[in-house]
């Protein structure tokens, strides 16, 4: 049901988002053609109509904006929960949006917009739709404040999975949950909830008419009281939801499919296995890596004259690296150190001797790792994802370290979250590869264009060190 309502809240806020928008142009329009016009040399002249094609021109942005919303997150509460952090969003995504947009249509003649109209239907646009979110803001908190728009729940556990989900409602307060107390056989001092009494409380409990929803979190050694809560809250005809005993392994949105009368939960499902994630991160990739080859094709020329003449050898060092399912490739980066035979397994260092001068000039600055974006190209790699390993190191750490190979399930990326947030090179693989799951879990285009953002911005360039 949490998640039901959330959908319908998401789908009523992006269509207002779209009226906003448009309302936005509009409003730009109207002002630039009929009262900007007075300030302009040879004083005011008749009042002009908005050209049709540009109002549909503009009804077309605000769907594909709401739409690149979606898929950077704004509508989804738990991925995206500060306020600011929502407003820097649409701050960063609306300019991405119109100029593109707006070069869209012009390289194809479409219309031809007033930069004047462009600059006001940003200030404007982007001012709604914060707006907007500001009043709702107050709203809540004035409805929390005078006690409203709470739902009140009854907690049937004590141990982990019920500290789990009153953690959970502390971190997620807009949800309006509110938790009466909890049962338990013994109560939890470490539980920042009322203890109501003993599991033979709970048909007196639920008889309360202030428990709207009841919430079982039972340990794994519980499990015996499962069908005696249900049938007495289905006695009670209260609404029932459940934190599994296995929790920790499912993943961030976990999907269940029906074969019959048996229900099949998937935990390892991601978000690359819908379609249209899937189809927006490919795209992102190709536009991307496209843009980036031609602003860095003069780098690329001087770095590859440099290699050349610094050592002999050939310019480009081509490396088997293992990519999405489990499959090997060839990564491209420039050769920053003299030929030799230990590539493949070799970890190299700051102070490696087999460096060149040129090489280490070029590893500081992550110049090396720029002909990855013909990887990212062609299919092989992405922008942002995993640091791809080699085959010799795959095989030694899949069976060191849990879960290690579940981020095969994705192309390996150019930069990663782990990397932007210092774990590159010799550093805990284990940790490593917990930013590298939580990435895939939780991945959205806002979250790839941040990564990209502090690769190039933050001081935190890749360089993953293997031998090269």
């Amino acid at each position: 049901m949490i998640e039901k309502n959330k959908r319908i809240r998401a789908w009523a806020s992006s269509l207002l988002d779209a009226v906003l928008l448009f309302a936005a142009y509009l409003l730009a329009n109207h002002l630039r053609f009929n009262y900007v016009r007075y300030f302009q040399p040879g004083g005011a002249g008749p009042a002009l109509d908005i050209a049709q094609d540009t109002v549909y021109a503009g009804a077309l942005y605000a769907v594909v904006a709401v739409a690149v919303f979606w898929l950077c997150g704004l509508y989804d509460a738990s991925r995206l929960r500060g306020f600011w952090r929502r407003c820097r969003l649409i701050l960063w995504v609306n300019a991405a949006c119109i100029l593109g947009f707006e070069a869209l249509l012009y390289q194809f003649r479409v219309v031809n917009f007033s930069r004047l109209v462009v600059g006001m239907f940003y200030l404007f646009g982007t001012g709604l739709l914060i707006f907007k979110r500001l009043v709702r803001r107050f709203y809540d908190r004035w409805r929390h404040r005078h006690g409203e728009d709470f739902h009140h729940v009854l907690l049937v556990g004590g141990g982990k999975m019920a500290a789990q989900y009153l953690l959970a409602l502390e971190h997620n307060p807009y949800y309006g949950y509110y938790v009466d107390g909890y049962l338990a056989n013994t109560p939890n001092e470490s539980l920042k909830a009322r203890y109501l009494g003993s599991y033979h409380q709970l048909d007196k409990v639920l008889a309360s008419p202030d428990i709207e929803e009841v919430v079982i979190a039972l340990d794994a050694d519980e499990m015996e009281m499962i069908p005696r809560a249900l049938a007495a809250c289905d006695k009670q005809g209260l609404r029932i939801t459940m934190v599994p005993f296995y929790n920790d392994y499912l993943p961030a949105r976990p999907t269940i499919d029906v074969v019959g009368s048996c229900k099949l939960i998937n935990v390892r499902q991601t978000p690359f296995d819908n379609i249209l994630n899937a189809f927006a991160k490919r795209l992102f990739d190709i536009l991307g890596s496209l843009v980036l080859i031609v602003l860095t094709s003069p780098v690329m020329l001087a770095v590859a004259i440099g290699v050349k003449l610094s050592s002999p050898g050939p310019v480009i060092f081509r490396q088997k690296r293992v990519g999405l399912n489990k499959k090997e490739f060839m990564m491209y980066k420039f050769r920053s150190m003299r030929t030799n035979g230990d590539e493949k397994t070799g970890w190299s260092t700051n102070t490696d001797p087999r460096k060149t001068r040129f090489g280490s000039f070029i590893r500081k600055f992550s110049l090396d790792e720029l002909p990855q974006f013909f990887n990212v190209l062609k299919g092989d790699m992405s922008l942002v994802g995993p640091r791809p390993e080699v085959p010799y190191h795959v095989e030694h750490f899949k069976e060191e370290i849990p879960r290690y190979l579940v981020r095969q399930q994705v192309r390996p990326g150019v930069t990663g979250w782990a990397q932007i947030n210092g774990l590159r090179g010799d550093t805990d693989i284990a940790e490593r590869i917990r930013y590298d799951i939580w990435y895939i879990e939780n991945w959205t285009l806002a979250l790839d264009i941040k990564i990209i953002f502090r690769t190039a911005f933050g001081g935190k360039m890749i360089n993953d060190e293997k031998l090269v």
